[in-house]
């Protein structure tokens, strides 16, 4: 039997901007499929970094996210993200149901009739800004807010619960929270959405959990698997767009260029958006693993039954094979088949509402402020650390 490949130590630095992780970088253009190895759990695990290795795996039913429940396979964090039971973590037919009901909950039909209530929330705090004094930090005044308020609305937390669910956010997301914490204030999000759902049951309303709560009593799904649902949509919902917005607009400040084209023929910017979350690196390291059932090939190797395989989704949006010149940003891309939310089964339910969120806010910030500028040098802009998503920890802006 052929040994192994050696196993690559990834101590997933936290990063500036939009570079690409050097590890990631070099493993697409050298080893496409190399073995890894994070700073928590056990062992080692595979690493698919090109286009079609990654949509091939994400589509393989071979490889399984239940089976990862209970390992400690090697990780960024010292904890797992994803719940046991939770959509991420399951395969069909359990996997299809969940994701059937959560494609329901997010389905176009909501995803319009959220749309004008983006809107207002966007000009609302747009208004706000305008009546400030700049420099102003655009995460704290526009992105983070309008992130919170959305998902909020969505699920149908109140307004006084805000400032806990985001408390609750900060810990889950983090990469240096110790698992003991990360359990606890889990458990604590996880009773808080079952006491949110015994509230909707008596008084439902035109939200999500309302919905939930009444595929439940219908029958479609239990009560940890609602608390999961309702668990991955309060953290993703937030931080996608929080994070996304704010870098998605850091970005286009540093580009005058396609700002100016933006606001000159505003029909561009579904296309610049899509542009984007191919080109932005919007996480550290990678998601959530799978493991093997059986032997397979992938590319020139074979993964052994039992072995973890993770896929790179940003290393395979820089890929070269699919995209020309990968690493620049072209908003005039003839094709742009990206990977930014996932492939197969496990592609985000919540691709339409984010990329609805996306266009309101950057529609509405392009227009409403045709002066707008980085109020400091790209490279003292200050960005998150310790934590999975990437983004700006604050971005000042000027008009």
């Amino acid at each position: 039997m052929t040994e192994p490949p050696r196993a690559h130590d990834w101590p997933v630095d936290d990063l500036d901007g939009v570079r690409l992780d050097p590890l990631l970088a070099r493993l697409l253009a050298e080893e496409p499929l190399a073995r890894i190895r994070m700073r928590f759990g056990e062992g080692d695990a595979w690493l698919a970094t090109r286009y079609e290795d990654v949509k091939r795996i994400a589509m393989d039913p071979r490889l399984s996210r239940a089976a990862t429940v209970d390992r400690p396979i090697t990780s960024m964090t010292p904890h797992v993200l994803g719940l046991p039971g939770g959509i991420g973590r399951t395969d069909p037919p359990e996997h299809t149901r969940l994701a059937r009901l959560a494609m329901q909950g997010l389905s176009v039909r909501r995803v319009q009739r959220l749309r004008p209530r983006a809107e207002a929330i966007a000009d609302e705090l747009l208004d706000r800004m305008a009546g400030q004094e700049p420099p102003i930090d655009l995460t704290e005044a526009l992105t983070a807010p309008f992130a919170m308020r959305m998902v909020s609305e969505l699920l149908g937390v109140p307004e006084a619960d805000w400032e806990r669910v985001r408390g609750w956010q900060r810990v889950v997301w983090s990469t240096t929270t110790a698992r003991q914490d990360s359990a606890a204030t889990k458990a604590e999000l996880g009773r808080y959405l079952g006491e949110l759902a015994a509230r909707k049951a008596a008084e439902p309303g035109d939200d999500l959990v309302s919905t939930l709560v009444a595929a439940r009593d219908a029958g479609n799904l239990s009560t940890p698997e609602l608390i999961s649902l309702g668990y991955i949509l309060a953290l993703n919902g937030v931080e996608m767009v929080r994070n996304m917005g704010a870098t998605m607009a850091y970005v286009l400040l540093g580009h005058p260029d396609l700002l100016a084209r933006l606001r000159a023929d505003p029909a561009l910017l579904p296309t610049a958006i899509e542009e984007l979350l191919r080109y932005i690196p919007n996480r550290n390291g990678v998601g959530l693993p799978r493991i093997a059932t059986e032997d397979l090939p992938i590319g020139d190797a074979t993964v052994r039954a039992g072995e973890a395989v993770y896929v790179s989704y940003i290393a395979a949006n820089r890929d070269p094979e699919v995209f020309d010149d990968p690493h620049r940003l072209d908003v005039d891309r003839d094709s742009n088949p990206h990977l930014a939310f996932g492939h197969g089964i496990h592609h985000c339910a919540g691709a339409s509402l984010t990329r609805m969120e996306l266009r309101v806010l950057l529609a509405r910030l392009v227009a409403r402020f045709p002066g707008l500028r980085l109020a400091c040098e790209p490279e003292r802009v200050r960005w998150l650390r310790g934590v999975v998503n990437r983004g700006p920890e604050s971005l000042p802006v000027t008009w």
